[in-house]
């Protein structure tokens, strides 16, 4: 492709326009916007819950391990990294106007930073646990006929990346249109699954894996790739924007080697095991020797989970810059992180992390419990919202429990003054998930068990 139209390309592809706003803001000398973006994220009341969400291994009596919070922030380091040095390259070689590599690095890294933003109580099954409870709820399945296909499929398939650009682009600072109103490049960076649930599975590869905006948001991601100059792939569906493969290897990157790290905290893997894996990735003698005079295993683990990602960032860097020309093109249809000299021994880890760290007992125990407390909470505050905007548009009277629970879900999340909310179905389910997938894994234990009458205020616990 011409030098010209590669630089058009790049200037568009790291546009700095805020979802929303009509005018530019000033440029604060020394704080570009992408890290204004980083800044809003980490000052947001939904990324300050991650803390209380797990990582792996929810409800964790072990502060050592990571929560989604300590990953997140783990994540946007290694984003900042793999983004300076593809910016480097990027730079050098298409000149984006008004663009350096540490712009780019911000991008990643604020995109990194809000990549499980998203995400439900209990980590990942807690995803599931959702598409479960849509599937087979009677109270679900009563709703479910009020839909529209394509709405429906945002439940049925219900993700949690969808959700985070909802929390980005809607409910966070929900007084303005485009929410927190970020820039579009840090937006589109944050999608990786560029097309709708109903357009989920069409595109090859990873790009239509999984799906990233819900049917009621798709006007906010269209501007997003209309100003970042992302491809059509059909309707409903984009090519990834190139920065996304970089987010998409610091999550796999990190993921991969840090909890294989907290499995060796628990002894769930032993310190020959991992140093078995990890050191042939370094490929370093002096390392190699270096890490033989450390005595404490912790550490060992420690020093050469620093080393490893710092391996994987650059050869993760240099396969961005060796498949530019498919990725800038839509037509890359696999991760960088299988891409690189080290994929056979992370594809390793990643297998005994299948088999030995997510199917951990104690884990397994509260996400499978987790099914019940998101079927609970969900089933009740659906009943309750379906009553109340019943009884809002005339029909039936909301019983007393209903009534009672609507006390304790935030107006926002149902304005019986609104007549356009109280006759749409869909905004329900969504407002309620909204509300649900918000909580912390503490907090949606606890008001599970007080809904139920299993722990109330004031109870003696035996």
């Amino acid at each position: 492709m011409p030098y010209a139209k590669m630089k058009t390309n790049w200037t568009k592809f790291l546009s700095d326009h805020r979802l929303g706003r009509k005018t530019k803001d000033l440029v604060t000398p020394g704080r570009s916007a992408f890290q204004q973006d980083f800044d809003r994220v980490v000052f947001s009341s939904a990324f300050r819950r991650l803390q209380d969400k797990a990582q792996v291994f929810p409800l964790a009596d072990n502060d050592y391990l990571r929560t989604r919070l300590t990953h997140s922030m783990e994540c946007a380091s290694i984003g900042r990294s793999l983004g300076g040095i593809a910016g480097t390259f990027i730079c050098r070689n298409f000149s984006p106007e008004g663009i350096l590599p540490n712009d780019i690095g911000a991008i990643v890294a604020a995109a990194a930073l809000a990549h499980d933003i998203g995400n439900p109580p209990l980590g990942h099954s807690g995803e599931e646990a959702i598409r479960h409870w849509f599937r087979h709820s009677p109270v679900a399945a009563e709703l479910a006929e009020r839909l529209t296909e394509e709405e429906q499929a945002d439940f049925i398939w219900y993700e949690g990346n969808a959700q985070g650009f909802r929390v980005l682009s809607r409910l966070e600072s929900p007084f303005n249109y485009g929410g927190m109103q970020l820039t579009c490049a840090t937006l589109a960076a944050l999608c990786k699954y560029p097309c709708s649930a109903a357009k989920r599975g069409v595109l090859p590869g990873v790009e239509g894996k999984k799906y990233n905006f819900f049917r009621q948001d798709i006007t906010l991601f269209e501007e997003v790739a209309d100003a970042t100059g992302m491809l059509p792939a059909g309707e409903e569906m984009w090519h990834r924007h190139p920065l996304a493969y970089l987010v998409e290897a610091a999550d796999d990157i990190t993921y991969l080697i840090i909890d294989f790290e907290d499995a060796h905290k628990l002894k769930i893997i032993s310190y020959q095991e991992f140093e078995s894996l990890i050191l042939p990735m370094i490929s370093d003698g002096y390392v190699e020797r270096f890490v033989r005079g450390i005595k404490d295993n912790d550490q060992k683990v420690e020093f050469l989970r620093a080393k490893v990602l710092g391996v994987l960032v650059r050869q993760c860097s240099r396969a961005f810059a060796d498949y530019h020309d498919e990725i800038v093109s839509g037509e890359l249809k696999r991760p960088l992180a299988e891409l690189i000299e080290a994929a056979p021994l992370l594809n390793q880890i990643k297998l005994r992390s299948m088999e030995l760290i997510y199917t951990y007992p104690r884990a397994v125990e509260i996400q499978a419990g987790g099914f019940e407390l998101t079927n609970g909470l969900l089933d009740t505050f659906v009943s309750a919202v379906a009553e109340a905007t019943a009884d809002a548009r005339g029909e039936a009277p909301a019983s007393y429990q209903s009534r009672k629970l609507l006390q304790l879900l935030p107006k926002r999340y149902c304005d019986l003054s609104d007549p356009q909310f109280c006759a749409d179905t869909y905004s329900q389910l969504l407002s309620v998930l909204d509300y649900v997938t918000g909580m912390t894994d503490s907090h949606a234990v606890s008001l599970f068990k007080k809904i139920k009458g299993i722990s109330l205020p004031g109870m003696t616990q035996i």
